[in-house]
């Protein structure tokens, strides 16, 4: 399975990011390969100063070795060997009409002394964060999540939408980072679920992720904006690196695993605002956005 998934990621990462050039349609992705001293390595792909992206990474790995101290009290195990290998995206757009997008695709073994697999896992999802909000855009990445999961269960979307607005959520503000869309985590064989039926479901999803965020794209790009509404969107990535940085549970992962810090990092927004005791103006679609993003909308 781990062989069969590192290769679907690969496959997903040369896909999503042709078609993101070319919704760019003027920066081209750099490429760096890299390798972890205890094991594995992964491919790092930035775009920056783009037409469209401000910056973005789409980035695969593949690590593997002894389970690090941390990380062994994180899931209650003593000593063992991990293999962990995904796909990691978030794409920061130049505009504040067009909004960020985060995906992540994984999946995760663990093996007792002699190299028995004793557990294994996938996990990921898709999640949207706008800056102004479009209601037929957060409808449109909804369905196309709908849809994806409908294929496989009926009860994947409103589940995996509920974890996804809880797992997404800045505690600390008492606000979502945007408006959701799937999170799923330690999806592992069940008496109803093989390791092949959730391959097929997480693929279906990765599958969908373009076809979810590029007509989205497309409508808002060349929509002209204001300097007082990037002025909001720099105050708002600020939020972003909040809950990549407090609460991420991929990002401990990395930095705990002695992951590549340059591709660990790669999601942190190029420009931010912390802005003293800031709030929007009534009545204004800024204050439409922080209304909903702190009560859960059902958008389809």
């Amino acid at each position: 399975m781990k062989e069969k998934f590192y290769q679907y990621i690969q496959d997903l990462q040369d896909t999503i990011t042709s078609g993101l050039e070319s919704v760019d349609g003027k920066a081209q992705f750099r490429e760096d390969l890299w390798e972890r001293p205890e094991g594995g390595g992964g491919r790092t792909r930035v775009i920056e100063n783009g037409a469209v992206f401000s910056k973005g990474g789409v980035n695969i790995s593949g690590v593997h070795g002894k389970l690090p101290k941390a990380m062994q009290s994180y899931f209650k195990v003593g000593d063992v060997d991990f293999f962990a290998c995904g796909l990691s995206l978030v794409l920061h757009p130049q505009s504040p009409l067009v909004p960020t997008v985060h995906a992540n695709w994984r999946y995760f073994e663990m093996y007792d002394g002699d190299g028995t697999v004793v557990d294994s896992w996938f996990g990921g999802g898709q999640d949207l964060t706008p800056y102004y909000l479009f209601d037929e855009d957060a409808r449109h990445f909804h369905q196309v999540c709908k849809t994806a999961c409908d294929k496989h269960s009926s009860d994947f979307y409103p589940l995996y939408k509920k974890r996804c607005d809880e797992y997404f959520f800045n505690a600390h503000r008492g606000e979502g980072r945007g408006v959701g869309g799937l999170f799923f985590d330690y999806c592992k064989k069940t008496s109803t679920m093989s390791m092949q039926n959730w391959y097929d479901f997480v693929t279906e999803v990765g599958d969908s992720f373009l076809s979810a965020y590029i007509p989205i794209v497309e409508r808002r790009k060349k929509l002209s904006y204001t300097d007082n509404q990037k002025d909001w969107q720099e105050i708002r990535r600020g939020r972003y690196v909040e809950f990549n940085l407090v609460h991420d549970k991929g990002t401990l992962f990395g930095l705990k695993t002695n992951g590549r810090i340059e591709s660990i990092l790669m999601s942190l927004p190029p420009q931010v605002q912390w802005r003293y005791d800031h709030h929007p103006q009534p009545d204004t679609e800024e204050e439409r956005l922080i209304k909903i993003l702190k009560n859960p909308v059902e958008w389809v």
